[in-house]
């Protein structure tokens, strides 16, 4: 009866404490990451697949494994399900009604935007936004309508991450969304365009 009971206790325990691991809610940055890329790649019109992490395919699972030589059964089971509860993260949705219309804005504003950024006259702003880097590189008669696409782009880019931010219950994070789309532009943007580093200098792909 008190190695039943005791049994009892050490399940409690582990439930307990992954069940505490668990119900923290943090910035899901791996989740926020492939979101951003696919979203910048369907934007700039990039066709070509991201390539997958090196053994992304060859994660070892739970199944079929069974307990090390010397450990028993209860131990094994509860070494492995508190790790497990701990590495939960939450999901992203990135995908709503709101989010696909803005993305298809933006996306058809590419082409017009595209030759500013090959000359150099707009480039990626370290705040996810796109910033006018040298507006003499524009004719006089285009300028207006630069500056015009340049608002226009970043009213979209806004409202993009505060509605992810918003789909997910978590006005929050509407900054770590921010700064992540903001490097993932960077990344996924064609050799030649400007950027802005952390400390707004720029420089060029």
């Amino acid at each position: 009866m008190k190695a039943m009971q005791r049994l009892s206790a050490i399940f409690l325990v582990a439930l307990t404490t992954s069940a505490c691991v668990t119900i923290h809610i943090y910035f899901p940055a791996a989740a926020a990451e492939e979101a951003a890329r696919t979203i910048v790649r369907d934007v700039l019109e990039i066709s070509d697949p991201p390539e997958s992490a090196p053994g992304a395919d060859t994660e070892p699972t739970s199944r079929g494994i069974s307990p090390p030589a010397g450990l028993n059964l209860l131990a094994w089971t509860l070494h492995r399900m508190v790790p497990a509860a701990a590495a939960q993260t939450p999901d992203l949705r990135a995908e709503t009604p709101t989010t696909d219309r803005l993305r298809a804005s933006m996306r058809a504003r590419h082409a017009a935007l595209a030759p500013y950024y090959s000359s150099g006259a707009i480039g990626f702003g370290n705040d996810g936004l796109v910033a006018i880097r040298d507006l003499s590189q524009v004719p006089l008669r285009e300028r207006s309508e630069v500056q015009r696409l340049v608002r226009e782009e970043n009213a979209d880019r806004s409202a993009l991450y505060r509605e992810i931010a918003r789909a997910n219950d978590r006005p929050d994070w509407e900054q770590n969304i921010r700064e992540t789309f903001s490097r993932v532009w960077v990344e996924e943007a064609p050799s030649g365009y400007w950027y802005q580093d952390n400390g707004g200098n720029w420089r060029q792909k």
